[in-house]
């Protein structure tokens, strides 16, 4: 069940996507959310605060998902590092009206609250990276023990590199309708076995 509150960070947020963030303005997101304008206004306080609880929703979820794999004992240190790795890819794959909005707000660097979240997502990250890193080597599953702020930046860096560029391979390799599908399915293989190499790790037969 989509709450109010939910249901205007969802309208704003394509449309924040499409249009840019100066060009939508607050008529236009109660237009699509079907609801009166005094309402975003009510839950946000302002366009400003809107913008910045759409960060606050969407890498929410994201850190509470990364938080709860640690917790996971019946997991090794690479079967946790792949469900990460798998649902980072998922969320890059449905939600690319978030992370085209992210993209924009990392190179504007305007709203101080944005940067923060943006910045508290990364040492989240980091963080789960160095734990997952560090008990698998511990653990002997991984040969290697490659600096974490290049693992993060493999993984992000390959992530929003295929992400941006999937229209274009699309046209450029005459992809039919099932081409994003088998891209995103062929995008983890091919970071799984960077990730392998770079860690060392052997998956037994």
């Amino acid at each position: 069940m989509v709450t109010k509150e939910e249901n205007i960070i969802l309208h704003a947020e394509k449309l924040f996507a499409d249009k840019g963030y100066d060009a939508t303005s607050t008529r236009e997101i109660a237009k699509a959310a079907e609801i009166n304008i005094s309402m975003i206004a009510y839950y946000f306080g302002s366009k400003e605060k809107l913008l910045e609880a759409i960060f606050e929703f969407r890498m929410n979820q994201g850190i509470e998902y990364t938080t709860s794999i640690l917790g996971k004992t019946d997991l090794n240190a690479w079967e946790k590092l792949i469900l990460i790795l798998n649902r980072y890819i998922e969320r890059v794959k449905n939600l690319k009206d978030f992370y085209l909005i992210l993209q924009r707000e990392q190179i504007n660097l305007k709203n101080i609250a944005i940067v923060e979240f943006i910045k508290n997502s990364k040492r989240k990250f980091l963080e789960t990276y160095k734990i997952i890193l560090d008990e698998g080597y511990n653990d002997g599953l991984f040969k290697h023990q490659p600096k974490v702020e290049f693992i993060h930046s493999t993984i992000s860096g390959t992530l929003f590199s295929a992400m941006n560029s999937v229209s274009f391979y699309k046209d450029f390799l005459k992809g039919t309708d099932d081409f994003e599908q088998e891209y995103y399915e062929n995008l983890q293989i091919h970071l799984s076995n960077i990730l392998k190499h770079l860690l060392g790790y052997e998956e037994k037969p």
